[in-house]
């Protein structure tokens, strides 16, 4: 059962509960609302795996910034030093070899550390690469550079959690206009009418679905757009 769950992706239970509406109101119109809603979930899904990706990337480089700033402080040379903490790091991601190559031949480190930040929550390698270009051209302490870069990613990522936090009741309000239709129905049967049959098989019952969905779609698109807002302008 645990299998199986793992391989039912979660936008597929859409279509499931679109069939098993379509059963009990005997009407196509739920299993078509299931399956247009698929897409959708997929797309939620996807957001969320990269957001959680990113967050880790962006934890992974600060850390590799901490490990790189005590192996200088141990006494080894940058490149050796930035081979040793990033051996096992994550916040290189896909780059990883090209900045080790450069590190290890000589290269231009800064260069492949600014390449390297272009991937997602990978955005504080530029400060890491500006860190090693002027320790490198100015002879600048390289250890106190990334202890300073360290604080300020971990000031910006602790600002972002407390965003988040302070966002949770908006997405606890999308989550419930999301919920209400469920609730109106169970309170229908409850009271010992029949809402899929009025909803699924009279004109007003389709005209009052049609337009519920489109204001519950837009109440909750207008609450998602104003989250993301607020957590781009942070």
């Amino acid at each position: 059962m645990r299998r199986l769950r793992g391989r039912l992706r979660p936008e597929w239970w859409s279509l499931a509960a679109g069939l098993v509406l379509a059963i009990l109101g005997t009407s196509v119109l739920p299993a078509v609302a299931g399956a247009a809603g698929v897409p959708v979930l997929r797309r939620v899904r996807l957001a969320g795996r990269e957001r959680r990706a990113k967050e880790r990337r962006q934890d992974a480089v600060i850390a590799l910034c901490g490990t790189l700033a005590g192996e200088v402080r141990a006494g080894r040379q940058p490149g050796e030093a930035l081979l040793c903490a990033a051996q096992d790091s994550a916040g290189l991601g896909e780059a990883q070899a090209a900045v080790l190559a450069a590190a290890r031949f000589g290269g231009d480190v800064p260069g492949a550390l600014a390449l390297a930040a272009g991937q997602p929550g990978a955005e504080g390698l530029r400060g890491l690469a500006a860190c090693w270009r002027v320790a490198v051209d100015q002879g600048a302490g390289l250890a106190a550079g990334l202890d300073r870069l360290e604080g300020a990613l971990r000031a910006e990522r602790d600002q972002r959690s407390d965003l988040r936090a302070q966002l949770a009741g908006a997405r606890a309000t999308a989550v419930m206009l999301a919920g209400l239709p469920v609730l109106g129905l169970l309170l229908g049967v409850a009271l010992g009418s029949d809402p899929l049959h009025v909803l699924l098989h009279t004109g007003a019952g389709v005209g009052c679905l049609l337009a519920g969905g489109a204001l519950e779609s837009l109440g909750v698109w207008w609450v998602t757009r104003i989250v993301r807002g607020a957590e781009a302008t942070s």
